[in-house]
């Protein structure tokens, strides 16, 4: 057995067809050949990445389990096109296609599970976003532009597909495998262990089961914690020791990420045209807090060290129970797949800066500290039903219907400890603010595509999606320390009035495609497609009318929600093999216009976070990839992306800032201009990696790789305005060695060899860094700016063994 040795990104199978998508096939590398074979269902038929004529990338099961990617930010680190915004465990990691992200880098601060969604997240068959650890897959497939027209869910700029191992019929199996790292800013080593079991019952009926638990220690200090809330000083005379160990307590390695997932599922095929599998998926999460460096503060803290005042744990769990039949009806393939889905999460982080910037005078308490809990839930119900021809003749067909059906709630509870008794009054639950609020979404629609074969070497396809949905919500906001202290409600009165939302759209979505294939080894196509994303709730509570001079956190009409968005997406593409497929070489160049598009921004009246529409934007880009077979038992891979994407219009208020003194009182907003930069993604990016594998005598396997990433500067809000900050770019290099046998795998690596400190995002900006004074005229430090890291240098070792099978 040849082992598949190279980095991480590496071991793609293939990348995008803007990238590279096939292997080199030569007699000299079993690995060319196995990549080459590796099969694909993105278009809903088998094929190669090298014969699809869209934009994929697959990386296969002996590569996510042999080199351990462990979920998607892994391997899209080396996909062309896709920007993964690394925040941590804690974090919403934001998935960029293509620079569509007209988002400030920002935290996502209250709880959330949609990865940005401009991406549809597939589990199988099944819509669901989940950031799934990549545990017993039997790939992953990354689509770039649009796919509604061949996926039930509707997509924005592509979709990303977590495709499981099935169970086998053939052979039982077991797997252990295990990978123990530390991290050089940690103290402790962490642990990922996990078994897979494959149990055949009769020749038509298996099942498979895996297990998988990770202790990531983490490796962010929480330095500035408070020993108790509302007692101690959370701005003590940082000058004396004994001032701040009175008040101030460590949590080291705070960022600490705890996982729980698995599956079991039971396959049953009992004629030849029908095969149906039952699975039930889980991960329970557990994270100690953010991946943030306060270095950017007055405080300067370390570069791994957060300077938040209280623990920030978040809890989040996700279950879904899925049923995929596909039947052989003869003139097509019938696939049928339903999906019931649960997620729930909870999560306490810091609130004081946010209350600090509303100039209501928290501050004026010496000790005040506020918190946030938030809670959210959802369950979703989806039904695809989809047919694909099989019959002969120049003509081929794929036509689908979907139904998806969401039910959602959420709630955030602010609490101030000691500040009602400090102002005078009574509220023994600390509770300042309560907005709640529920959503039910029903979305439909109908899908197809047509291709026509005019010649064996060149073929046509029209699409179409015919959607609608309907959002129904309702939302309500108190401030119950407010009644209670100035407006005689008792001290533990809540009133919640539920104002009733929604909206509803329908319509269609169209798509072009045409390939030729010039040689055997060189396929060109071109493709005009159309995105779409629903609209929603914004989830704040409508402002009274007129309204109060009193403290207000709430939306005024158009900040309540916010329209759906779409893009027009242009692509020509070129796949090729050159030298005997010793060179594989493949490119695109794209244009995308996007109309109405969704950008943060907040509230007037408290700056609550919000969404609403901009004018218009747009994105262009080439993207290059290649996999060379340079010489026996070597393997290079590289690539290369470029993008710009900006605004083409005038977009009213969209970027925030301050002119200090004053936070809320001083704000104004600027205008964003038509050739604004949008942020959240680099300009330039790039991979290189290079592999050396080679049979040892005595029937062992060794290997060496070496890969490097890199990306361009990235700004943090759009045109670089409102004081943006603008992340540097960097590289980032891993190296291992491998050594195994038939049935098991060695393999001692570090990931950022080099230790480079690189920041992801940011959270605010310098305007934040103001000088604050409580009531008795002593200084507090404002910590709403701080940035996102990326994991320091890591150095590990990956043991994978396998029994029968």
């Amino acid at each position: 057995m040849r082992l598949k040795l190279s980095p991480r990104a590496a071991m793609l199978t293939s990348i995008s067809a803007l990238a590279v998508s096939a292997a080199v096939p030569t007699v000299a590398s079993a690995q060319a050949v196995e990549l080459d074979e590796l099969i694909i269902t993105a278009t809903r038929r088998n094929s190669t990445v090298q014969d699809a004529p869209i934009n994929i990338a697959a990386v296969g099961a002996s590569e996510i389990e042999e080199q351990g990617l462990g979920d998607l930010a892994e391997v899209a680190r080396w996909v062309p096109g896709v920007h993964i915004v690394d925040q941590g465990s804690r974090g919403d990691n934001r998935i960029i296609v293509r620079g569509l992200n007209a988002d400030p880098l920002g935290s996502a601060e209250g709880v959330n599970n949609n990865g940005g969604g401009t991406v549809a997240t597939y589990v199988g068959e099944i819509p669901l976003y989940v950031d799934l650890k990549t545990n017993d897959l039997e790939r992953v497939e990354i689509l770039l532009g649009p796919q509604g027209t061949l996926y039930g869910a509707g997509t924005l700029g592509g979709a990303v597909r977590y495709i499981p191992a099935k169970p086998r019929f053939d052979a039982p199996m077991m797997e252990v495998r295990s990978d123990l790292y530390q991290y050089s800013e940690a103290n402790d080593l962490s642990t990922d262990f996990g078994v897979t079991l494959n149990a055949p019952i009769t020749d038509s009926f298996a099942l498979r089961a895996s297990f998988d638990r990770l202790h990531d220690t983490g490796f962010i200090d929480y330095d500035y914690l408070v020993q108790q809330i509302a007692i101690s000083d959370p701005d003590p005379d940082f000058s004396d020791p004994a001032d701040v160990a009175a008040n101030l307590y460590q949590n080291k390695d705070a960022n600490y990420e705890h996982v729980a997932s698995g599956r079991i599922a039971a396959r049953w095929a009992p004629t030849d045209w029908l095969d149906g599998t039952l699975t039930y998926y889980f991960q329970d999460s557990d994270s100690g807090g953010r991946q943030v460096s306060h270095r950017r503060t007055e405080l300067q803290t370390g570069d791994y060290v957060s300077a938040e005042r209280v623990p920030e744990p978040n809890h989040r769990q996700n279950e879904l129970l899925a049923l995929e039949i596909s039947a052989d009806l003869g003139f097509a393939e019938l696939t049928s797949a339903t999906g019931k889905s649960r997620y729930v999460e909870r999560g306490q982080r810091d609130q004081t800066d946010l209350l600090i910037s509303l100039e209501y005078s928290y501050e004026a308490f010496p000790t005040f500290t506020a918190y946030t809990l938030e809670e959210s839930g959802q369950q979703v119900l989806s039904q695809e039903l989809r047919l694909v021809s099989k019959h002969e003749g120049p003509f081929s067909w794929i036509l689908g219907g979907f139904y998806y059906e969401l039910d959602s709630n959420s709630s955030s509870k602010e609490f101030t400890p000691g500040y009602a008794e400090w102002l005078g009054g009574e509220r023994p639950d600390a509770l300042e603010y309560y907005n709640v609020g529920t959503r039910s979404l029903k979305e439909e629609a109908i899908y197809g595509e047509l291709t026509y074969e005019v010649t064996p070497a060149w073929q046509v396809t029209v699409g179409a999606r015919r959607y609608g949905y309907e959002l129904e919500t309702f939302q309500a906001v108190d401030f119950p320390l407010l009644n209670s202290v100035f407006f005689g409600a008792a001290p533990d009165a809540i009133t919640l009035d539920f104002e009733p939302g929604g909206q509803e759209d329908d319509g269609w979505l169209y798509k072009f495609n045409t390939s030729y294939q010039f040689t055997p080894d060189i396929l060109g196509y071109f493709t005009v497609s159309e995105g779409y994303r629903i609209g929603n709730s914004n989830g704040v509570g409508p402002c009274p009318d007129p309204l109060p001079p009193n403290q207000l956190a709430c939306a005024l009409p158009n900040e309540l929600a916010y329209q759906p968005d779409k893009t027009l997406n242009y692509e020509v593409g070129l796949k090729t093999q050159l030298f005997d497929r010793r060179l594989t070489l493949n490119g695109a160049v794209y244009y995308i216009e996007w109309s109405d598009p969704q950008v943060s921004s907040a509230t007037e009246n408290g700056l609550i976070p919000i969404t609403k529409n901009g004018a218009a934007a747009e994105s262009k880009g080439a993207e290059v990839n290649f996999i060379a077979s340079v010489l026996q038992d070597w393997t290079v891979r590289g690539s290369y992306s470029y993008n710009t994407s900006e605004l083409t219009e005038v977009t009213p208020n969209l970027v925030p800032r301050f002119n200090p003194p004053g936070y809320q009182s001083t704000i104004t907003y600027e205008d964003g201009e038509p050739g604004d930069r949008l942020p959240g993604s680099p300009e330039h990016q790039g991979s290189l990696f290079v592999d050396y594998s080679r049979e040892l005598g005595n029937g062992m396997d060794f290997g060496f790789n070496y890969g490097v990433t890199a990306v361009s500067d990235v700004l943090t809000r759009t045109g670089g305005r409102g004081e943006s900050l603008t992340l540097e770019g960097y590289a980032v290099h891993n190296v291992a060695i491998s050594l195994g046998a038939e049935v098991w795998t060695a393999t001692l690596y570090a990931e950022n060899l080099f230790n480079e400190f690189a920041e992801t995002g940011a959270r605010g900006t310098a305007q934040y860094n103001q000088p604050v004074f409580d009531g008795d005229g002593d200084r507090v430090y404002v910590r709403t700016f701080y940035t996102y890291v990326l994991p320091p240098r890591a150095v590990g070792i990956r043991f994978t063994r396998r029994f029968g099978g």
